[in-house]
């Protein structure tokens, strides 16, 4: 039983991470590829934002369910009680800002892009949609970006527990 609940405990923190890591090579692929005109980077951006809605969601998931296993694992012997404390802030902080990127940031950005017209590269960088859209999209930058370093903290936790729980009596 302590090994399954393990597995899914780290396999809920690899899909997370993967898909974190993973998500700015397809970005970065689809506007390579797409982006040499405003209506190209348009669907790029819309490829992107849909991938992004669906990395999301994974991250949801994954918090809940590893929120989940580190609030029980104690009570099956997996970890010490204490042990598992700072991961837990650290995934809620991790929940928090991905909720926040999805309820908060896709939908103002999206509000934007309607205001710029609907294609937000067709409008001056100085337009107040535009304006918004680019900063929003700096702060969603940032945002994903916490949520990977804060992951590769929780990982660094959770192998420190293991070795504690490993070198126990």
């Amino acid at each position: 039983m302590k090994t399954l609940i393990r597995t899914l405990l780290l396999l809920s923190l690899i899909v997370w991470l993967g898909a974190e890591i993973f998500f700015p090579v397809v970005a970065a692929v689809t506007f390579g590829h797409l982006a040499f005109n405003p209506e190209g980077a348009h669907a790029a951006g819309q490829i992107v934002g849909a991938l992004l809605r669906i990395l999301h969601g994974i991250g949801l998931v994954s918090g809940v369910v590893l929120l989940a296993l580190l609030a029980l694992a104690p009570a099956w012997g997996i970890f010490k009680p204490r042990s598992q404390l700072a991961s837990m802030a650290l995934v809620l902080v991790m929940v928090a800002l991905t909720a926040y990127s999805q309820y908060g940031i896709i939908p103002a950005m999206e509000r934007d892009r309607v205001a710029a017209g609907g294609v937000i590269n067709s409008v001056a960088r100085d337009n107040p949609a535009r304006a918004d859209f680019d900063r929003l999209h700096n702060r969603s930058t940032w945002v994903e970006e916490g949520v990977l370093l804060l992951g590769i903290v929780v990982v660094a936790l959770i192998a420190n527990a293991e070795t504690a729980a490993s070198l126990r009596p």
